[in-house]
């Protein structure tokens, strides 16, 4: 199964905070992504945004360098594909989600992804999630 992958729910593999729920949402993903090559396809952002929340549960001592380091090489053996036309979208298309759906540019780079491949969304943000929906899109 394909899909797009939001960061919040990797950002889950590393810190293992949050609700039972959303970690037990979090792990059937991380099941999913590991049992099939390239079922994940992530925005351009996404490696900076997964840079970004690293650096700072580093900087917040909840993870040490050694675990960061662990994490981002189990993220790099996951194959993960990322898009390269984000930043020719985010002017137009996804600007217009953002706006309205009321994301950030950067949840709704997630959003137009999803639905310009037609994929699911797998994320634990819920405003995310209730735009998907609402586009009439399926999630994870």
């Amino acid at each position: 199964m394909r899909f797009v992958l939001d960061n919040s729910v990797a950002m889950r593999w590393l810190l293992q905070d949050g609700s039972q729920d959303r970690l037990s949402y979090a792990g059937k993903v991380l099941d999913l992504l590991t049992h099939e090559t390239g079922a994940a396809l992530v925005p351009g952002i996404w490696p900076l945004e997964v840079a970004n929340g690293v650096v700072k549960a580093q900087a917040r001592g909840l993870v040490s360098e050694a675990r960061a380091t662990a994490f981002i090489g189990l993220l790099q053996e996951m194959g993960i594909d990322t898009d390269t036309h984000t930043a020719d979208r985010a002017m137009g298309d996804t600007l217009q989600l953002a706006r309205r759906f009321k994301l950030s540019s950067y949840d709704a780079a997630y959003l137009e992804l999803a639905l310009r491949e037609g994929l699911p969304l797998a994320t634990l943000d819920a405003d995310l999630r209730s735009a998907m929906l609402q586009t009439g899109g399926a999630v994870v």
